[in-house]
């Protein structure tokens, strides 16, 4: 059973890119706020700002303007960015390289600070030093079997600690300490201030792509075997059912409640309260997935597209006119955390009072005497 918890709104259009120009393919993307960053195989990166608007009749849009691009100077693409929005400057990786360039201009930093060997690098979102002005970068290094934990400040690098890891690393994500690692056969936890390390579950990178995202404090979510997506904790231990993916999950993001996950011919929604698949959206040659302060975006090698959520009230409304009593309910109580108290206490009572007459309508009246009340 279907609930439209998101709608696909497309936000950069391929012509704004490449033109006429074919031969131009995305290879990574970064939101901050409205500006929107995009990586290109041919060495280049294009800011765009992104402005949200909203019909009478509800509907969203985006319009993206370019503000500028700039040729990195290499014949390699762009394979990662990530923003610091604290300290205006945006980390790219190109040809094994992490440079910093201000967010606004592109212009690399004068002093010429960079990171080197980087096989692929993501900022820790928990971050240990405390200090606002400087962001923790994880790489995992050219170094066979090794992991590089950086300080990265507006104009300089430092380089915190190294670490080596039983098999060669593949994809990282880090909270605090801890760093979620996918080698060649398992997943693990490692903690790289006291070099203590927990087993996860066995997995064959050769045969699929890993996926690691921390998805809150000290909780991660992975691509396990047999098309499951599962949660794991620092400590090793899952809190959450697992989710039912297909086998060939390219990329997966959260949006709470919901986990959404890319695979070559659709991009699926599943509930993190009940693990049910909610929704299915046509989507072909998509090969980015990912969630930037609660807004979801997926990409072909030509187009960006945003997965705008509709607002919860609507889903349980909808649900209710469906007489699908159980998941409103469970949707009205996942969405807590997402509505200011007292706007949640009236908007709970409500749903109640109109699952208690679906009830009653359906001669149930055990259920709908105890919604009642």
């Amino acid at each position: 059973m279907s609930v439209k918890a998101f709608k696909l709104v497309s936000a950069v259009e391929r012509e704004m890119l490449m033109g006429d120009k074919n031969y131009i393919n995305i290879e990574c993307i970064e939101c901050c706020g409205k500006n929107l960053y995009v990586g290109t195989n041919d060495c280049f990166i294009y800011h765009f700002l992104l402005d949200e608007k909203v019909s009478t009749a509800g509907k969203i849009t985006f319009a993206a303007t370019k503000q500028l691009h700039k040729y990195l100077g290499l014949k390699k693409p762009v394979s990662e960015l990530k923003a610091a929005s604290a300290l205006t400057r945006l980390l790219v990786l190109c040809d094994n390289t992490i440079t910093l360039v201000n967010m606004i201009n592109l212009e690399p930093v004068p002093t010429g600070a960079r990171i080197k060997g980087a096989v692929t690098f993501t900022l820790n979102e928990n971050p240990v030093s405390g200090d606002p002005f400087c962001v923790e970068v994880c790489i995992i290094s050219v170094k066979r079997r090794t992991i590089q934990m950086f300080m990265v400040f507006e104009d300089r690098v430092q380089i915190v600690k190294e670490v080596f890891t039983p098999e060669q690393p593949c994809a990282v994500a880090v909270d605090g300490y801890y760093l979620c690692l996918a080698l060649t056969t398992q997943y693990i936890i490692l903690n790289y201030n006291t070099g203590v390390s927990q087993d996860l579950f066995p997995y064959c990178s050769d045969e699929k792509r890993p996926i690691v995202k921390r998805i809150g404090r000290q909780e991660f979510l992975l691509a396990g075997p047999g098309g499951l997506g599962m949660f794991a904790t620092v400590d090793g231990i899952s809190q959450r059912a697992p989710v039912h993916w297909s086998e060939n999950v390219i990329g997966a993001a959260l949006c709470f409640p919901y986990v959404v996950a890319l695979d070559d011919e659709f991009i699926t929604v599943h509930s993190m309260l009940d693990q049910q698949q909610k929704q299915t959206l046509p989507f072909k040659e998509g090969h980015i997935l990912q969630d930037f302060e609660g807004k979801v975006i997926v990409a072909t090698n030509k187009g960006v597209y945003i997965l705008v959520p509709l607002p919860l009230e609507k889903q349980i409304q909808d649900l209710l006119a469906s007489h699908r009593v159980e998941e409103a309910l469970v949707l009205a109580k996942g969405a807590r955390r997402n509505i200011p108290k007292e706007k949640f206490q009236v908007m709970y009572k409500r749903i109640l009072q109109q699952a208690g007459f679906i009830q009653f309508a359906q001669l149930q009246f055990l259920e709908a005497k105890e919604l009642f009340r």
